[in-house]
C-alpha cells in the first residue's frame, strides 16, 4: 500500500515531529522543498543552478523550477512505498502542477493532512522558545524553562530569543500561512482528499490519529 502524502500545518504545530514520525513509521521519505532546493544547488544539477541564481539574490524562485526540482526528487528509488511533502505546494498553481504530474505517473497523493492549532496557542508555542547563544541547547519559557532562569543548563550561557520568535514576527509568520494555506486546503478538501487533525495534545496521541487516517484504504 503507498502512502502519498501531503503534510500541512501552520509554524509552530509540530509538523516537522509528525512527518519524523511517519518517515520512521512507514519507511518513506520526509520531502522538504527547503531541503531538496539546497540539495539540487549543492549538487550542481541544471534545475539546481537555475534555482541558485535567483536564491542568491534573495528572490523566490519560480513555480516552475521548484516544481522541476520536486518531480526529480519523486523520481527516486526510495518513493517506491511512498512519501511525505512538507511544505509543498504552497499556491493553487503548484498544487495543481503537482496534481497533473502525480495521476500521470501513477502515484497520485492518497492523503492531505492538515494539523491544526488554534493561532494564541501557536504564539505561545514560538514566542517562548529560547536558544543558548554557545551550544545550542533549546529551553521554552512555560513548557521546558532552564533552572537558571536566562542561562543554559548544559553550559551556563545566555540564552536568547531569535528574531523570528518574537511576537509581533510570529503573528505575521502565522497570518501569512494562512492566507496562503486557506485556499490550498479548500482545493484539497473539493478533491476529497483532506484531514484534518487536531494538534493539541500528547504528541503520541496526535501521532495515532494521523496513522490511522494514514491506513484508511
Amino acid at each position: 500500500m503507498r502512502r502519498n502524502l501531503v503534510l500541512l500545518g501552520p509554524p509552530g504545530a509540530g509538523k516537522g515531529t509528525q512527518a519524523k514520525m511517519l518517515v520512521d513509521k512507514y519507511g518513506i521519505p520526509q520531502i522538504s522543498t527547503g531541503d531538496i532546493l539546497r540539495e539540487a544547488v549543492k549538487s550542481g544539477t541544471p534545475l539546481g543552478i537555475e534555482a541558485n541564481s535567483y536564491m542568491s539574490r534573495g528572490v523566490l524562485v519560480p513555480d516552475e523550477v521548484v516544481i522541476g526540482i520536486v518531480k526529480e526528487r519523486l523520481k527516486r528509488g526510495d518513493c517506491g512505498k511512498g512519501y511525505v511533502l512538507d511544505g509543498f505546494p504552497r499556491t493553487i498553481a503548484q498544487a495543481d502542477a503537482l496534481f497533473s504530474y502525480l495521476n500521470e505517473c501513477g502515484c497520485p497523493i492518497t492523503k492531505v493532512i492538515d494539523i491544526k492549532v488554534p493561532k494564541e496557542q501557536l504564539v505561545i508555542r514560538l514566542s517562548g522558545r529560547r536558544v543558548c547563544r554557545s551550544c545550542g541547547a533549546g529551553y521554552h519559557t512555560e513548557f521546558n524553562p532552564s533552572k537558571g532562569g536566562g542561562k543554559c543548563d548544559r553550559c551556563g550561557s545566555e540564552l536568547f530569543q531569535r528574531d523570528d520568535d518574537r511576537e509581533d514576527v510570529v503573528i505575521k509568520r502565522l497570518e501569512t500561512y494562512e492566507a496562503q494555506t486557506t485556499p490550498l486546503a479548500e482545493y484539497y478538501k473539493k478533491n476529497g482528499l483532506l484531514k484534518t487533525i487536531n494538534g493539541i495534545g500528547d504528541v503520541e496521541a496526535i501521532f495515532n490519529d494521523i496513522c490511522k487516517i494514514v491506513d484508511e484504504k
